[in-house]
């Protein structure tokens, strides 16, 4: 567990450095939701503070919340695999942005989208908008039959 806290701090630290780009500021939000991956358990936030050193000065704030999953398994559709031990967090991956967007240029419009976003990404809990089932043995009548169960009817099911 130290070594995950660990990591956290690090990671934490080195994300200052990640994130010193210029963004926009609209003074009517005060926060900022710049990653909510629920599949990882990260949220990155930032806000405008009043600075310590000069009241009259603002400057950019960034918390990472990062949940660590306890009893969460190597395979999370398999509730008999291992319990997972190690939590990998690189920022440039939960930061980067796999949707297309249109993009303007010398009149014309263009989709355009990060690289490498075909990539599996790794889960260490249930994606909510995510379906994911396991085979289950059920035994009926003396006989024992494989089920598919679904274990995130939420998003199993449309209604």
């Amino acid at each position: 567990m130290k070594s995950s806290l660990l990591l956290c701090v690090a990671l934490a630290v080195s994300s200052g450095f990640v994130f010193v780009a210029g963004y926009p500021r609209d003074p009517a939000d005060q926060e900022y939701v710049l990653v909510n991956n629920k599949c990882q358990c990260v949220t990155v936030t930032s806000k405008f503070v009043p600075s310590k050193e000069n009241p009259d000065e603002e400057i950019l704030e960034r918390n990472i919340r990062i949940v660590v999953p306890l009893k969460a398994r190597e395979n999370i559709s398999d509730p008999m695999s291992p319990l997972r031990t190690t939590f990998v967090y690189r920022m440039t991956e939960l930061c980067k942005k796999c949707d297309p967007v249109d993009v303007e240029l010398n009149g014309e419009i263009y989709q355009a989208q990060q690289s490498n976003c075909n990539e599996p990404e790794t889960c260490y809990t249930y994606d909510r908008d995510k379906c994911y089932t396991s085979t289950f043995p059920l035994l009926y009548h003396g006989e024992t039959t494989n089920v598919q169960a679904v274990l995130t009817p939420a998003s199993c099911y449309a209604d």
